[in-house]
């Protein structure tokens, strides 16, 4: 319930401060739920996604400092975040969303690569798939970088991709997981430039 309340807040917001979310390709996303990955652009991509691809409820990962501020723990527990130490995960980085994945029907938005600045994936996104049998569903984000830029009604943009499912014999090896990260990357750059042959992402 409070899911619901906080995603008509979160839209609410969204349409004063900014009113231009565009949806694309809405209709690649697969019936039941599946794993949102997406390069990591602004902090604020997480909330896009979630209303862009609603109804789905979503679940996703939070660096555990966000956690020690105890409003903002109340709203990001029952939101479905769950923390996760990035010097450390540990194996409830894995267990956790398969859980909720298989057990509690939800979808999972998941960075991959971890980091704004970073474009070096990591390995647990297949090992998510491959456990929960769910399947990933690549989307990226266009639009402004800085705040400033959302408050100027700039565009943003929320572009899906088709359905990457990943074989439940697939062994987890350095290779396997080279083999996943380069058909995401493939994937975004196909969407980037589908949504906008001139789009480049820059860093701020």
């Amino acid at each position: 319930m409070f899911y619901h309340f906080i995603r008509a807040v979160a839209r609410f917001i969204v349409w004063v401060i900014n009113g231009h979310l565009h949806v694309n390709h809405k209709n690649r996303i697969p019936e039941g739920n599946y794993i949102l990955a997406a390069p990591h652009r602004t902090w604020w991509e997480p909330i896009l996604f979630a209303l862009a691809a609603s109804p789905a409820e979503f679940m996703f990962m939070a660096k555990i400092e966000l956690f020690k501020f105890p409003p903002l723990r109340f709203i990001l527990k029952h939101a479905h975040a769950f923390a996760v130490d990035r010097q450390n995960p540990g194996p409830s980085a894995i267990k956790t969303p398969i859980k909720g994945l298989k057990e509690k029907n939800y979808s999972l938005i998941i960075f991959p690569s971890g980091t704004r600045h970073s474009s070096e994936l990591k390995g647990g996104t297949i090992a998510i798939a491959k456990l929960s049998g769910k399947p990933i569903v690549p989307v990226v984000y266009q639009g402004p970088l800085t705040f400033t830029g959302v408050l100027k009604r700039q565009p943003l943009e929320i572009c899906f991709g088709d359905p990457i499912q990943i074989d439940h014999k697939i062994k987890l090896t350095h290779e396997n997981e080279k083999i996943l990260d380069n058909q995401l990357q493939t994937a975004w750059e196909k969407l980037d430039y589908e949504q906008d042959p001139a789009f480049h992402y820059q860093p701020k």
